[in-house]
């Protein structure tokens, strides 16, 4: 007689504490920024979002320093440094109020200015000729 096969019962994750929503492009710049981009993580247990950055290593090679700046920190430059990654990355989490979009970009070794590649969308900067890049959270 044989036995049916039986599915193991996947792990219950705990619906109050994190539901995530990762934004992805359709195709990556590149095999190195494959796994960065903006990544959303939308508290149950109290209105927030969570909103993790990552700067890919092709995007500043030679960085020592990465920030990101924007409206959720006043455009301090000092306020949000990224750690480096092993791997070249730069990354950081911050908690944003959800039902805004904030405006930011990256300042890189605090000399130079980068968007993000898979912002939700960009608008025109009014300081010099350039776009920021925008999260909708």
């Amino acid at each position: 007689m044989r036995q049916k096969k039986t599915k193991k019962a996947k792990p219950k994750k705990d619906v109050d504490s994190v539901i995530t929503h990762t934004r992805k492009k359709s195709a990556s710049r590149t095999k190195n920024a494959a796994n960065t981009g903006i990544k959303k993580a939308y508290l149950t247990s109290r209105s927030g979002c969570r909103v993790t950055f990552s700067l890919p290593r092709i995007a500043a090679p030679d960085a020592e320093t990465v920030s990101v700046v924007g409206e959720f920190n006043g455009w301090d430059i000092h306020a949000t440094p990224m750690k480096k990654l092993k791997n070249g990355d730069f990354t950081i989490t911050v908690d944003l109020q959800p039902g805004r979009e904030y405006q930011f970009r990256y300042l890189i070794d605090d000399s130079v200015w980068e968007n993000d590649w898979n912002a939700d969308r960009y608008v025109r900067s009014p300081y010099e000729d350039s776009d920021n890049s925008v999260v909708l959270v």
